[in-house]
């Protein structure tokens, strides 16, 4: 008798896949960028100087604790609300967590280039059942945010 199963692993963009088409309100992006996976991964990981690039409705992204992976950071908007994110921060990995918003970015290196991607969801009480509403609305801000990265990397 053989004791072994089948494996399937799957890399960062693909569970960051998962992650968005499991999760209702979700937006998902993923681009082969023509950048090695170092120059864009050093870029998308500096959260506090990206974040606020690459999401129109944050303006300020403060890491306030670090340990290891783990971090805690406050988020603030332009009309000055507030959320504490809970972060999981690895190299290729991000996922992030406030109370209302849950997002994350992900990359693998694919040749010279790199696969990129970035996901956004709302979390909030009953959004399964407006999903079919708010889905063209969301849908879009993925592509807006990665393209926000990828036209710095051309500069």
């Amino acid at each position: 008798m053989n004791d072994t199963w089948p494996v399937a692993e799957l890399d960062a963009v693909r569970r960051l896949r998962v992650i968005a088409r499991t999760t209702p309100a979700a937006s998902f992006a993923e681009h082969l960028v023509p950048a090695p996976f170092d120059r864009v991964w050093a870029l998308a990981s500096d959260l506090e100087n990206q974040l606020p690039r690459l999401i129109t409705d944050i303006s300020a992204f403060t890491v306030t604790s670090a340990a290891g992976e783990r971090m805690q950071a406050r988020a603030r908007s332009p009309l000055g609300m507030r959320a504490r994110f809970d972060i999981v921060l690895r190299p290729g990995w991000c996922l992030m967590q406030s109370r209302f918003v849950l997002g994350g970015m992900a990359a693998v290196p694919e040749g010279d280039a790199t696969r990129f991607a970035f996901f956004g969801a709302l979390r909030i009480p009953g959004i399964r059942l407006i999903d079919h509403a708010l889905t063209p609305l969301i849908d879009p801000l993925g592509a807006k945010a990665l393209k926000r990265l990828t036209d710095q990397l051309e500069t």
